[in-house]
């Protein structure tokens, strides 16, 4: 969780989006709500407020070390991970961004979709067809398949304005993004989870001396090296 230089005193909280609704430049307005904690051992001094968004009414909790500026806050808006490549993310970036526009944020995340299948190699037939590739190729489950049909990834009837498609709700663009998030977490981001917890693994055990040197390079490598 990155951190913000934010008063504590400060009766209104300016973030670019709103981690819940995206809306820009969000009126975030402090509540009542103010806490003060320690740990069991009487340090980890923190005080905690929370900050109401006036479009969707969801709140941002800001905690504080104690007598700083310097705080925390969930949840966070930028929240990508950065294993995710560039295209990808970057659909995935405006999806949230625009989620309340609901057509524009279902093309997003099905953009996002669509360019995480094809840096996965697969880049023949619908997105419906090359995420069932990806089942029979053991790179995704069937319940991920399933999922996928459950939620409205037909970005196409969105980007034709077909007049017999049934406009999309913010709900079903959320869900649409929740997808995305997760299939961008199973081929990216926890693979490269993995590795660096292997690598880390192996060269602590160089270190140790559990392992000889001369065996580094069997480490694993990095994914899509």
């Amino acid at each position: 969780m990155p951190g913000y230089s934010v008063r504590q005193d400060s009766s209104a909280l300016a973030l670019p989006r709103c981690p819940h609704c995206s809306v820009a430049i969000p009126h975030l307005r402090r509540t009542n709500t103010h806490v003060e904690t320690k740990d069991a051992d009487n340090g980890n001094a923190r005080v905690w407020a929370l900050f109401a968004c006036s479009v969707c009414g969801g709140c941002v909790m800001l905690a504080w070390d104690s007598n700083t500026n310097f705080c925390e806050i969930w949840p966070d808006a930028n929240g990508l991970s950065g294993d995710i490549p560039d295209e990808p993310l970057d659909y995935l970036k405006q999806a949230a961004e625009t989620l309340s526009s609901a057509r524009a944020s279902v093309v997003m995340s099905a953009g996002a979709v669509d360019a995480m299948l094809k840096a996965r190699g697969l880049t023949e037939g619908s997105l419906y067809a090359r995420i069932g590739n990806a089942v029979t190729s053991t790179l995704l489950t069937k319940e991920m398949a399933e999922w996928a049909h459950d939620v409205r990834l037909d970005a196409n009837d969105q980007r034709h304005a077909d007049v017999k498609a049934i406009p999309p709700t913010t709900e079903d663009a959320k869900r649409c993004l929740e997808f995305a998030k997760a299939l961008a977490d199973i081929l990216f981001v926890l693979p490269a989870r993995v590795t660096r917890g292997q690598t880390n693994a192996h060269k602590a055990a160089v270190e140790s001396g559990f392992v000889s040197t001369s065996s580094i390079s069997k480490a694993p490598r990095p994914i899509g090296s």
